[in-house]
């Protein structure tokens, strides 16, 4: 566990989004010293992570790789087994499977996230499963009944994590879960997300650099104002009324979940670009030896493990930097990962 006397701060690693670069890019994590690589997922919006998972895994031998975060609802419990026991071969045990109630991914196909009640059910019928026990799901009696040399055998050691921020579900955790994405648990390892970039020698923090790198994951707050609260929640923000005019003028009321999250945490889209003007610049923004601090406070602050998730043009630029400002003389040259070297 990490205290306030670790002067380098929590364990440092990735999350990224499954796409075309994931296994060059965890292979350069890889070779910076990241503990381990999250990978997305979200089905509207994004490859599926378990094809990016085993490319990755193929191509590593330390760096763990987990996920952040799977969504029940896209997967049948049996059809998440089978695909978490693949990964856990493939890596030799460095896998790590974390569930959530799929808040943006299943709004963006016109569906409330699901509940905790039932997230509880499918994680802990999953946990049978992997143990080769027989599990209930949708009222019949299922097991993994993968053959010998056709899977890994039973029980598949797969730690199962929860990300989850309000006290319900933090309590929950604690019942059916291994760690926890969200605030420090009294009882689990607790693993927090963050986004930001490491400024340059005499960069200025609202330089339009700043602002590539972190905006996609700021811009957030309006996305999710206008799936919570609808017009008067993002109407209420700088430059909230026009963006939310722009977007329902491209689409009528039925198919606006369409565009709210389009781009979410990767891209922007046209008119996501004048609310750049508004982001937060601040928050994980600054020279290394601050970031530096920063990191080390949140060890203190209870958390084991940061999840930074680079965004902008040059996400290999933004590990190398954040790497660099978190174990600054413990970081080896990227050797693998064919991504050009600064």
């Amino acid at each position: 566990m990490t205290t306030s006397t670790d002067t380098t701060g929590p364990e440092l690693s990735c999350g990224l989004p499954p796409g075309p670069d994931f296994a060059d890019l965890a292979v350069l994590a890889e070779d910076l010293g990241y503990a381990r690589v999250w990978i997305y997922d979200s089905a509207p919006l994004w490859e599926d992570p378990f094809v990016h998972l085993a490319l990755a895994a193929e191509r590593t031998t330390r760096i763990g790789l987990s996920t952040a975060v799977l969504i029940p609802g896209q997967r049948s419990v049996m059809a998440m087994a089978s695909a978490i026991a693949a990964i856990a071969r493939l890596s030799d045990g460095r896998f790590r499977a974390c569930f959530g109630t799929g808040f943006t991914a299943r709004l963006a196909v016109g569906q409330r996230p699901m509940t905790l009640d039932a997230l509880a059910g499918y994680v802990t019928a999953l946990r049978r499963l992997l143990a080769g026990e027989t599990a209930t799901v949708d009222g019949g009696r299922v097991r993994m009944l993968h053959a010998d040399g056709l899977a890994a055998p039973r029980p598949i050691d797969v730690p199962l994590w929860l990300s989850a921020f309000g006290p319900r579900g933090t309590a929950l955790a604690g019942e059916v879960a291994d760690g926890l994405i969200g605030p420090p648990h009294p009882a689990l390892p607790t693993a927090t997300i963050i986004n930001g970039t490491v400024l340059d020698p005499g960069e200025d923090p609202a330089s339009d650099r700043v602002r590539q790198a972190v905006g996609p994951w700021r811009v957030v707050d309006w996305h999710n104002a206008y799936a919570r609260g609808g017009a008067e929640a993002v109407d209420a923000m700088p430059g909230g009324r026009a963006w939310r005019e722009e977007l329902e003028a491209l689409a009528p009321e039925g198919e606006r979940h369409l565009l709210t999250f389009e781009g979410h945490v990767t891209h922007l889209p046209a008119r996501d670009r004048p609310l750049l003007e508004h982001i937060d610049i601040t928050t994980m923004v600054g020279d290394a030896a601050s970031i530096g601090r920063k990191l080390t406070r949140l060890g203190a602050a209870g958390f084991h493990e940061v999840i930074y998730t680079p965004t902008g043009p040059d996400v290999a630029r933004e590990l190398r930097a954040f790497a660099a400002a978190h174990r600054p003389q413990a970081n080896p040259a990227p050797r693998r990962s064919g991504l050009p070297v600064p």
